[in-house]
């Protein structure tokens, strides 16, 4: 058996086996014409457990949206427990900005906005999460969410379980060309679509996430950093950088612990 097949059919009945311990009713994923959202929601479909799909533009790409719709469409022609709702949430973004009083931190505002439509998403699937008893189903890697935090906290960051956390980006790639995940997205640059410039992942880190992988695994194993070239020195301080600015997000919220003694 290939590592690729072993690796899914321990995923699936990882999701199997939480569900039925958790006594939802099934799963409900947000699916943005990414390589991440495109695993994992095939994952959950091999489930056989109801999957609910969210398809949420909000000042979308054409290519996005197409993307999506149509991993959508490919799954629900290949699993009968796959149903989907198209979701334009601009309209409520905008509101949303209107309602904003000014500000002249530009780049701040942006980067705030950014996060805020991660937010509404997560606002969206929650509300289908209640209504339906599903699961909100995260499809986060585990370079993004244990490497540089590249996530909005309490947005795509505000799920029930994640799957493929455990996996690098190399090795969804790996999971998607075996599940024969369409070529527009294997092929597509990653991004998080939060942005209307439509910028990469790359664009914002300054690194690709095979530097990213290649940084975490010298971190991880304490290799010598004297022994390193200025390039690899380079990549290592920018993976440096977002793990400990993003640490926050990958620790669980700090609490004030009191003293009993006070209440005595």
């Amino acid at each position: 058996m290939k590592s690729e097949e072993k690796v899914i059919r321990h995923i699936v009945n990882w999701l199997k086996n939480y569900k039925e311990n958790s006594k939802m009713k099934g799963f409900v994923i947000g699916v943005s014409g990414g390589i991440d959202s495109a695993v994992t929601s095939t994952l959950c479909a091999m489930t056989g457990i109801p999957v609910l799909c969210l398809e949420m533009e909000i000042r979308q790409q054409k290519k996005q949206i197409s993307d999506a719709l149509n991993h959508i469409s490919w799954l629900k022609e290949k699993y009968r427990n796959v149903t989907h709702h198209s979701i334009s949430l601009t309209s409520v973004f905008e509101n949303f900005i209107e309602k904003l009083p000014q500000t002249d931190k530009i780049e701040k505002k942006l980067l705030s906005l950014a996060n805020t439509r991660s937010r509404l998403r997560m606002t969206t699937l929650y509300y289908f999460s209640t209504l339906n008893q599903f699961l909100v189903v995260g499809t986060g890697n585990k370079v993004e969410d244990f490497g540089v935090g590249f996530y909005t906290k309490y947005g795509d960051g505000g799920v029930d379980l994640s799957p493929i956390a455990d996996l690098l980006k190399s090795q969804v790639y790996m999971i998607a060309k075996y599940l024969n995940i369409d070529k527009s997205i294997l092929n597509a640059l990653p991004t998080d679509g939060l942005w209307d410039d439509g910028r990469s992942d790359i664009d914002q880190l300054g690194i690709n996430y095979n530097q990213i992988e290649w940084a975490m695994n010298k971190i991880e194993n304490n290799h010598d950093l004297k022994k390193m070239t200025n390039e690899e020195l380079d990549i290592i301080e920018i993976y440096t950088k977002y793990n400990q600015k993003n640490e926050h997000k990958m620790k669980p919220i700090p609490v004030c612990k009191i003293p009993k003694k006070f209440f005595l």
